[in-house]
């Protein structure tokens, strides 16, 4: 130990100087999350066949992370990285260092990261610190370090830093809806994978909902076996012709708990934890398909495919049938033993109460404990529910609906329906994830829906990034952090999944670990497109769309119809035709002003350059469509 420490100043020696160690990151170092602290220096640290990784003697983390980081290396460049506990001082080498005497400024999750042209050093506090040091090294090196094979011809050049890193929140989710799809454990894990390159530390499963049962209930092994499988649709989400009779439910899938044990020591080696969610007393149609007494009605529905049913088939659990506890105790117990996190999401949102009002069963228990309406009913549903989990060593999490009726005593409120619910629960000092769909769902369209996969609404990235955790006159120690959620409605295949959650969870990444004076568009802009390259050697799919054109409308003074064009992104050319022709730089250019439209055009073409280069998709918009979007 002592030799490492000797190393780290030697390297810290060698390089920086209150000269050299001005901030120019701009310039130099394109990183996401942007750090804290961030100065560049002189020069630039070569990876090589001699380059060693040194850890702590003793520490069986810390050998496990440097065999991590040894991989991690070694796949893409070819190197082996011998992992140690001494070297000698002539041989270059990446240090993994934890302070003897812990840092305040750094807690549990930060790092400082000094490269110099001797060698790397990333200290800590804790092994979580060295981890997303041990992140932040990877971006700093060529796009190439995030191949999955080997890639010959390239310099494995670190330029010279010095970083100061911690993170502003210690929630920083990323929801995962696998009921809507189904989406296999391998793909979880590398959806994991991906999200800790930016520092992300909760991973939200949705596992239940109307359209499929994902987890294995041993003691009800109906729930996989019925509740797991629908009959397959393909096409626009809520449109679906209902199962037809004799159709065999064939699209589904689930995970053994011995799947998701695998993927939860996944998760732990990469400091993620899992936040399980039965979605509950409301989205239950895959419980009430495969346990028809335990809805108002008591009938038989079937597993949904994505057809209409709200209002028409009940999916929402019958509070007064004692058979509702006795099941969900089977189901959080099991749960409970599984996840090892201090959270059980039990959803609580959207439940049509109608089914409510004319059960004699529910209407029976809201006489027999005083409760004056069905907001009040689904306020003691939850109340039970807390104190299930908190018998069994887990504290409830649900969406902000929990909130009608009564908060639980100890509950902590996700506020999706904007921030009003985390307003209000954070002022009954109660503990907030901020998780509102204006700027976190990124299942919604996220470019112009003429050239986008059908969704419901809009979530650009420029609005994603504009995300602020905290709302004013809320005490920042009740808000835990933040969340992006993708629901998978409209999501059909792992790649899709992939497209629609980058580079918008890039920009919620910020909100959540950066600090909020850093918010800058522009530079946020600069160090996304540097993420692309990555993700193109990673082979993860993600969108462009922040490069269309965006198309309005407008009236002018007399009446008429004229259009406006713009760019989510400063510095882009745009060009259109109204005559049915393609578009390119050599037709007109807006300039800013609404355009008029000649007599006889039907439609607008348009597309965006970037220095005499096409850089967003060609959009073609109906004249019909952009009457539409005038803003009333």
């Amino acid at each position: 130990m002592n030799k490492i420490i000797l190393l780290a100043a030697l390297f810290a020696g060698l390089f920086f100087s209150p000269v050299q160690a001005q901030q120019k990151a701009a310039d130099a170092v394109h990183l996401i999350p942007e750090p804290v602290s961030l100065h560049t220096g002189t020069g630039h640290f070569r990876l090589s066949g001699q380059t060693a990784i040194v850890v702590p003697a003793g520490d069986a983390e810390a050998q496990k992370l440097g065999k991590m980081l040894g991989t991690m290396l070694g796949t893409p460049t070819g190197y082996s990285f011998p992992v140690v506990s001494t070297h000698s001082g002539n041989q270059p080498a990446i240090v993994l260092a934890l302070n003897r005497s812990p840092q305040s400024e750094l807690g549990e999750a930060g790092y400082t990261l000094r490269v110099t042209p001797g060698g790397v050093t990333i200290t800590a506090n804790r092994h979580k610190g060295l981890f997303y040091g041990m992140q932040t090294l990877l971006q700093l090196l060529p796009p190439e370090i995030e191949s999955h094979e080997k890639t010959a011809g390239i310099t494995w050049d670190i330029p010279a830093v010095d970083i100061l890193d911690y993170p502003r929140f210690g929630w920083r989710g990323l929801m995962l809806d696998v009921s809507r799809h189904f989406f296999s454990k391998e793909f979880v894990e590398a959806y994991i994978d991906q999200m800790v390159k930016y520092k992300y530390n909760v991973f939200h499963w949705h596992l239940t909902d109307d359209n499929g049962w994902r987890v294995e209930i041993k003691s009800l092994p109906q729930l996989t076996q019925h509740g797991a499988w629908r009959v397959p649709r393909t096409g626009r989400w809520g449109t679906f012709e209902k199962p037809q009779p004799g159709e065999k439910a064939s699209y589904g899938g689930y995970y053994t708990q011995d799947d998701i044990r695998e993927v939860i020591k996944y998760a732990q080696d990469r400091f993620v934890t899992i936040v399980p969610e039965v979605d509950i007393p409301a989205h239950s149609l895959s419980l009430i398909s495969t346990f028809p007494n335990l809805s108002c009605t008591q009938l038989q529905y079937p597993v949904n495919p994505g057809s209409p049913f709200y209002k028409k088939e009940d999916n929402v659990l019958c509070i007064g049938n004692d058979s509702t506890y006795l099941i969900l105790d089977k189901i959080f117990t099991e749960l409970a033993q599984l996840f090892p996190g201090e959270y059980i999401h039990v959803g609580g949102d959207e439940a049509y109460k109608g089914f409510w009002e004319k059960c004699p069963k529910c209407q029976a228990l809201m006489q027999h404990e005083h409760l004056k309406n069905v907001d009040e009913l689904q306020s003691y549903f939850i109340k039970k529910m807390e104190k299930m989990l908190l018998a069994k060593g887990k504290r409830l999490i649900g969406w902000d609906e929990i909130l009608q009726g009564g908060l639980a005593p100890e509950a902590t409120v996700m506020s999706w329906r904007g921030m009003e619910g985390g307003i209000q629960a954070a002022k009954m000092n109660h503990h907030v994830v901020m998780s509102p769909n204006s700027f976190t769902y990124i299942d919604l369209y996220q470019g112009d829906p003429l050239v986008e996969p059908a969704t419901y609404s809009m979530l650009r990235l420029s609005t994603c990034y504009a995300f602020e955790p905290v709302p004013e006159g809320v005490d920042p120690k009740y808000i835990l952090g933040g969340q992006a959620n993708l629901w998978a409605e409209s999501i059909a295949n792992e790649r899709h999944a992939e497209y629609m959650t980058w580079p918008r969870a890039l920009a919620v990444a910020e909100a959540v670990w950066s600090p909020a004076k850093k918010k800058n568009w522009d530079g946020f802009v600069q160090r996304m497109e540097s993420q692309f390259p990555r993700f193109d050697a990673a082979g993860v799919k993600y969108a462009r769309s922040a490069y269309d054109p965006i198309i309005s409308g407008v009236k002018d003074s007399g009446g008429k119809l004229q259009v406006k064009l713009a760019t989510e992104i400063d510095g882009l050319d745009i060009y259109y035709t109204f005559d049915g022709t393609e578009p390119d730089n050599h037709y007109p250019e807006y300039k800013g002003q609404p355009l008029d439209i000649p007599e006889g055009a039907s439609e607008i073409r348009v597309i965006t350059y970037r220095d005499g280069k096409p850089i967003g998709r060609q959009i073609n918009c109906p004249l019909s469509e952009v009457e539409k979007r005038i803003k009333k």
